[in-house]
């Protein structure tokens, strides 16, 4: 059976959706935001909270890490500056996985490269995220793979061979993984997401969690995926949509999240056990709907009943249509009115067909 266990919460087929507030630097460089949308995350009832993590000097080159980076979303002259004004480091994290501790969030991390996961590993987080752009980096799923904690794998940009092959460097290390349809476009439009790829995976991959990184502007497109086969659900967070930075516009703010988790909620209830059955509740629905056999017209004492001496007519509450021709060839054995329900009680018994 597929299942991926993160901080004692079991993820699989049966369960319900985990589903994973995406705050990536929507802090804006700022612990005390951090901490609100850790909070506000928490009250919208989600599983976890995630950051990401960059050792910027190590991972861009030089060229990028100093390239001017002047408009609206930045918070730096170049983009280093802007990445550097964003990042937090040993003392935030160690203080808001205490913060999260106390709301009762699992709280992890994306690492973009492996001083990055080497950092997460030196606070024990439960997890790693990685993102798209690393489903080709062997040496970083390795690493990874090696530190021993679950993997979520997004899979946005490429193609079902690339997921193979990271999925195959991964698992003889580490079986723990879960693998994201994911599309790489900030937002995604809903031709884009293809959510059936959810279904391709689970086909490829029987043993791995299936889930998705939602980038959709809107909240309908996680509970579709649930109806697929995901359970994991990965979705941008803010508190504002107007703040600065390139991430807001498309996350959702705390009303959203709280809508997207009644519907994936619901979802699972709704998939039920997939017996078909009558339910209690269904009864009054039915009497009214339903038919029964009645007497056509007055019908004599002695009667031998046709086909032409019945009706079919509602509410259901006599003998219903499905007994007609048991009652076809009996005898009455009492008069009855137009309308009157026709009964077993009522003809004899003798001439009732089984």
């Amino acid at each position: 059976m597929r299942q991926l266990i993160i901080a004692n919460r079991v993820i699989n087929d049966d369960s319900e959706a985990y589903v994973i507030a995406e705050i990536g630097h929507n802090h804006q460089g700022s612990l005390k935001t951090a901490k609100e949308l850790f909070q506000a995350a928490a009250e919208c009832g989600v599983a976890a909270a995630k950051l990401q993590k960059r050792d910027n000097r190590s991972l861009y080159t030089a060229d990028m890490y100093n390239r001017p980076y002047e408009h609206e979303n930045s918070f730096g002259r170049t983009y280093g500056e802007h990445r550097e004004f964003l990042e937090f480091g040993q003392r935030e994290y160690a203080e808001l996985q205490q913060y999260a501790r106390e709301l009762g969030l699992t709280f992890f991390s994306t690492a973009f490269d492996i001083p990055s996961a080497d950092f997460l590993a030196a606070l024990d987080v439960p997890a790693y995220k990685l993102a798209s752009g690393d489903l080709r980096n062997l040496p970083l799923l390795r690493h990874v793979a090696r530190l021993g904690k679950p993997m979520i794998i997004s899979s946005g940009g490429a193609s079902l061979e690339e997921v193979e092959r990271a999925y195959d460097a991964i698992t003889p290390i580490n079986s723990a993984v879960s693998i994201l349809q994911c599309t790489a476009s900030y937002p995604t439009e809903p031709e884009h997401m293809n959510l059936r790829v959810i279904e391709t995976f689970r086909q490829r991959f029987p043993s791995a969690v299936i889930g998705l990184s939602d980038h959709y502007n809107g909240i309908a497109m996680a509970g579709v995926a649930y109806m697929l086969g995901a359970r994991i659900i990965e979705k941008h967070f803010t508190l504002n949509h107007t703040w600065k930075g390139t991430d807001h516009a498309l996350s959702l703010e705390p009303i959203g999240m709280q809508k997207m988790i009644r519907d994936l909620h619901r979802a699972r209830v709704a998939l039920g056990d997939g017996v078909k059955r009558s339910l209690p509740i269904e009864s009054s629905a039915l009497m009214k709907m339903g038919k029964k056999i009645v007497a056509a017209r007055r019908l004599p004492a002695g009667h031998l009943l046709r086909d032409e001496d019945l009706a079919i007519k509602s509410p259901g509450d006599g003998l219903p249509p499905t007994a007609l021709d048991r009652v076809i060839g009996s005898r009455l054995m009492i008069a009855l009115d137009a309308d009157e329900a026709i009964s077993l009680e009522v003809l004899d018994a003798a001439g009732v067909k089984a």
